[in-house]
């Protein structure tokens, strides 16, 4: 299995008011998908994306140790909550 390079999220913007940093997407990106900082160290999760289709925007929610954004962020790959081998119970 080969690793593939962690893909740039883009530039940070601002601060919202509720106090998640946002940043411009350079790349494809899913809600809930992990994000890093430059020396891997895993900072927080993208909370949301809006804005235009062509240019849009993610809200990082940052981990509880985390203090403030980093300026350089990096997007992890997703992982399942439910391992995909399992059986879900039929109803009856």
């Amino acid at each position: 299995m080969t690793q593939q390079q962690p893909k740039r999220i883009g530039e940070f913007l601002h601060v919202s008011k509720t106090g998640r940093p946002v940043y411009t997407l350079q790349t494809e990106a899913r809600i809930g998908q992990p994000v890093f900082d430059a020396k891997g160290k895993r900072v927080g999760d993208v909370f949301d994306i809006f804005g235009p289709v062509t240019a849009p925007y993610a809200s990082i929610r940052l981990r509880d140790d985390q203090k403030e954004a980093p300026a350089d962020l990096y997007l992890g790959e997703r992982t399942d909550r439910r391992p995909k081998d399992t059986k879900r119970r039929k109803r009856r």
